[in-house]
């Protein structure tokens, strides 16, 4: 392993730490721990600079709660991190993850590719929506989306990828694992593997987000299924027009 792994974590979330240090340290891999932003312990200024009341308005169908700023805002830390230690790429991890046997082999494979990627999951689901895919190492596949899944909890992002987030997606007004869906406002190169070589940990059921968003009216209901079938519609297009990142 020579890209480096980074889990996000609150400070107040110590069981969790203890829980991935020995996690990392189970399957002798190195990993640092990237202090996760609290929302509340920012003040105006940064969270105006990071989120957008406006933009959130009109991009999504609720106001985000502090919680969901708060993990964007530290997925923001990690990609600044990356680009000013000049590395070409990082491993990025929430805290409620599990590593498979696969895990390191997937890395070194992936820092050995000949394509060009912004950014490839390590966490999917069974079945996923895939363009094309190709053989990675022994039963692992790197898979071009058909359509990008949600889950955010386990990623490697390239210097590039960083880079377009950070110019696109600041401020932000839709939550993370949303945003990134809509890959094509930032031109993002995203892919998979399958199957994932992370899995969520029991602690994954028990969310530190902690606030919950108000009761959603109609309106935010109707709002909400127009944005889905907007992006169902736009996601063909833009993929349709650009092809397979794996050029099948």
């Amino acid at each position: 392993m020579t890209l480096p792994i980074f889990f996000i974590n609150l400070d107040s979330d110590q069981d969790r730490r203890e829980r991935m240090e020995a996690e990392l340290t189970r399957w002798g891999l190195p990993g640092q721990r990237l202090n996760a932003v609290r929302w509340t312990s920012l003040d105006t200024q940064a969270q105006n600079d990071l989120y957008s009341e406006a933009l959130n308005q009109r991009q999504f169908h609720v106001a985000l709660v502090a919680g969901e700023k708060g993990c964007y805002a530290s997925h923001h830390k990690a990609w600044k991190w990356l680009l000013e230690s000049g590395l070409p790429a990082m491993v990025v991890l929430e805290d409620d993850v599990q590593l498979t046997a696969d895990f390191d082999k997937v890395i070194k494979a992936i820092e050995s590719l000949d394509i060009d990627w912004d950014m490839i999951k390590l966490i999917g689901r069974d079945k996923e929506k895939i363009r094309a895919h190709r053989p990675l190492i022994d039963a692992v596949e790197l898979i071009d989306y058909a359509r990008v899944p949600s889950l955010t909890a386990g990623y490697m992002i390239s210097r590039g990828g960083a880079l377009k987030l950070l110019q696109k997606r600041q401020p932000f007004g839709r939550p993370i694992d949303v945003d990134l869906r809509y890959w094509w406002e930032c031109d993002m190169r995203i892919m998979g593997v399958s199957p994932a070589c992370l899995i969520l940990d029991d602690t994954s059921f028990t969310s530190t987000i902690g606030q919950k968003r108000r009761q959603r009216t109609l309106r935010a209901h109707w709002k909400k299924f127009s944005a889905k079938f907007q992006m169902t519609v736009l996601n063909a297009w833009h993929s349709r027009r650009r092809g397979s990142i794996l050029g099948d």
